[in-house]
């Protein structure tokens, strides 16, 4: 007989690659804003955006309790946006999770900008008291041209305060940025306000992923038509601007997403000089970089 699913997922599922080991609570369903013309993940007629039922949750986090016992150490509430509930009803999910999985030591989830502006720091502090400790930023981009052009709905200052804010409540903070988004006319300032944004509010995580469009660029193109892509040369120079301008202290630093041509990891700034060196080397001579093959890049 298989084994009961104690929680009802509505497919796709996305989370983030370090969350692979992790317990997958869907608390919402989809994107409360999805409208940003490069994502792909909340499209489907199913992923319509919805909070999920109160008790349906509680009643999956007392089956998963159940079921798994001490073996769950990490629990990621998705879909793409738990903190757009409210901070009643996430205090009240997470008082649960301590409650039925005593194991946890990590509770993460995407988190929006326009969604912590509603949310006090004193309110966010209780959050993370009561198990909430990691936030995925989607940041994309630091430069407003670009976060107008793929209709974002956030801006450089909007993200900044966010972060800030996250911050300031003791939650680490995992930012990701879009290498590429810019296309070639706006790559510099891409790379220059992205890194002035990190500089401002030094992340303990930093991300970089390679834009991509399995399903087709025209919903993108359609706000974007001068968007051109950058070639595996312009992304490593993109990356190569990003990495020089970067002024950071102790932000975990990874390329190792599946859309990355170049994986790279290190702690910025301890190993900044070892990154640029790995960045310049497929740079100058990409046949000896350990480049991953086009095949392995498939999303």
């Amino acid at each position: 007989m298989p084994q009961e699913v104690p929680i009802r997922y509505i497919q796709p599922v996305f989370r983030p690659p370090s969350e692979a080991q992790s317990l997958i609570l869907p608390v919402t369903n989809g994107c409360s804003w999805n409208r940003c013309t490069y994502c792909e993940m909340y499209t489907a007629p199913q992923k319509k955006f919805a909070v999920r039922d109160e008790q349906e949750m509680l009643d999956a986090i007392t089956r998963s309790g159940a079921l798994y016992g001490n073996q769950v150490q990490r629990v990621f509430l998705g879909d793409g946006d738990a903190m757009a509930l409210s901070t009643r009803r996430l205090m009240t999910l997470l008082t649960a999770i301590k409650a039925q999985l005593p194991a946890v030591r990590r509770i993460s989830s995407y988190c929006l900008p326009r969604n912590v502006r509603s949310k006090t720091i004193q309110e966010l502090t209780e959050l993370r008291q009561a198990g909430l400790t990691l936030a995925y930023i989607g940041a994309e981009s630091g430069d407003d041209q670009v976060l107008q052009k793929v209709n974002k709905g956030e801006t450089f200052e909007s993200t900044r305060e966010a972060l800030e804010k996250l911050g300031a409540a003791g939650i680490s903070r995992s930012v990701m940025l879009l290498n590429g988004l810019g296309g070639r006319v706006l790559s510099r300032e891409h790379a220059a306000h992205s890194a002035r944004l990190a500089n401002l509010t030094q992340p303990e995580f930093l991300a970089t992923l390679v834009v991509s469009f399995p399903q087709g660029e025209e919903r993108f193109r359609k706000a974007f038509p001068e968007w051109e892509p950058l070639d595996p040369h312009g992304l490593f120079c993109e990356t190569e601007q990003l990495l020089q301008a970067l002024e950071l202290r102790r932000t975990v630093f990874r390329s190792d997403h599946a859309s990355n041509w170049l994986v790279l990891k290190g702690n910025l700034g301890a190993e900044k000089e070892r990154l640029l060196r790995e960045v310049r080397q497929a740079i100058d001579a990409p046949h000896s970089a350990p480049l991953r093959p086009a095949w392995q890049r498939g999303l």
